[in-house]
């Protein structure tokens, strides 16, 4: 993402010009926008006539239109952006009040402003500081398989996406039948290999993380080798390096959480985002199996935490998904971003805002969407949520 111009009023208000450049940019500004920005962007409008006899015609036209954004949708797999809402300010073809729906495209300037008393808050502008940033966390591919399945998927500094699956039946291994096998499993790894390679630039030199239970990762990666030596594909060849193979109990994508934390990966993402993020989230549950009151998670729960000054300086830690801040309801995201303010700019803890699209993200948000790590144990914090609930221990929170 390119910041063409910033403008921030002292009130909080102000504007923003963007220029997404690739699609990882389009899930930074979707959680960006929010209900009642104004969006400014290109548009094709069908535009009705009606001539002097009274016939009418449809014609497509580019403008530039603004609406008040009233909901938006985000396409994970083919990263589209789309945003609706009324139109705020009238066009030779448009009225104020229509409505319109807005698609953002790559290489196409965009222009979102916030209006409202504090609307450029930390959380915004860090997700804008975030997404400018040339250094972001590169890409990183990796194929989770077994024996007829492989996911292929892409790690992002933000998201795991799911690019493509394969599938493909396989004969059973049997002594008097094992080249049928053979023959089979070689087929399997000939279209995993065109398939991967339809969606990764050799060019670029990026990880390539084969993981499967038994040795079915370490056979794919002799099959990839040897196919590139047999047919001479420098590029392909020059990739070597990039394959690590990793053991994962399954070969679907839900194994790449436990992959993330091997030492052979870890080692070869320990400057990524999302390896870092694992590392916190695996840190806080290690605590939180240890029940030692330094670790907890819920939203009344970590903020009592933090009232008490237990997410600050000496190691405490803010885990918080950032589908929290896309709430439409402005009081409830102003909780957490003054909850985030307090942690990192008063009490001088981290706060790591973690993607609802990681396996990380997905993670914290079966713990309600937060969690955190102490400086100091406390006890029994969720203890006054349970009395205000069952008054006089009474179950049906009726009072007596």
């Amino acid at each position: 993402m390119r910041l063409i111009k910033q403008n921030f009023e002292r009130d909080g208000s102000g504007l923003v010009i963007l220029l997404p450049e690739e699609a990882e940019d389009m899930w930074y500004a979707y959680n960006l926008i929010r209900p009642r920005d104004l969006l400014r962007a290109s548009a094709l409008r069908r535009v009705v006539t009606e001539s002097a006899t009274g016939s009418t015609s449809s014609t497509r036209v580019h403008t530039t239109l603004t609406v008040r954004v009233e909901s938006h949708d985000f396409d994970p797999q083919s990263s589209q952006l789309h945003v609706s809402g009324r139109i705020a300010e009238e066009t030779k073809f448009t009225k104020v009040g229509q409505y319109h729906t807005l698609d953002l495209e790559l290489q196409r300037n965009f222009t979102l402003i916030k209006d409202g008393e504090e609307a450029w808050d930390s959380v915004a502008r860090g997700i804008i500081k975030e997404a400018c940033d040339p250094v972001r966390s590169a890409h990183v591919w990796a194929v989770v398989m077994q024996e007829g399945l492989a996911n292929i998927a892409v790690l992002t500094g933000a998201r795991t996406v799911l690019r493509q699956r394969v599938e493909a039946s396989i004969p059973r291994k049997r002594a008097a039948r094992a080249s049928d096998h053979d023959k089979g499993l070689e087929k399997f790894f000939q279209t995993t290999l065109d398939t991967l390679l339809r969606q990764i630039d050799l060019n670029e030199s990026k990880p390539i993380l084969l993981a499967s239970p038994g040795f079915t990762a370490s056979s794919f990666q002799k099959f990839i080798i040897d196919t590139a030596t047999r047919t001479g594909n420098k590029a392909l060849i020059a990739q070597k390096a990039n394959l690590v193979v990793v053991h994962s109990s399954s070969g679907h994508l839900h194994s790449l959480n436990e992959i993330l934390q091997t030492p052979e990966v870890t080692a070869r993402l320990q400057n990524t985002q999302y390896a870092r993020e694992g590392k916190l989230m695996d840190e806080f549950m290690t605590l939180l199996r240890k029940d030692d009151g330094r670790a907890w998670y819920g939203p009344n729960e970590v903020e009592k935490a933090v009232e008490k000054g237990a997410v600050g300086r000496g190691g405490g830690v803010l885990l918080i998904s950032n589908a929290l801040f896309r709430a439409q309801d402005v009081a409830i995201r102003r909780r957490w971003v003054r909850l985030v303010d307090q942690v990192r700019d008063v009490e001088g803890g981290e706060v790591r805002t973690l993607s609802s699209e990681h396996e990380s993200g997905k993670r914290l948000e079966g713990l309600g969407g937060i969690a955190a790590i102490l400086t100091f144990p406390l006890d029994d914090l969720d203890e006054e949520d349970e009395e205000s609930e069952v008054p006089n221990g009474n179950t049906n929170g009726i009072p007596v």
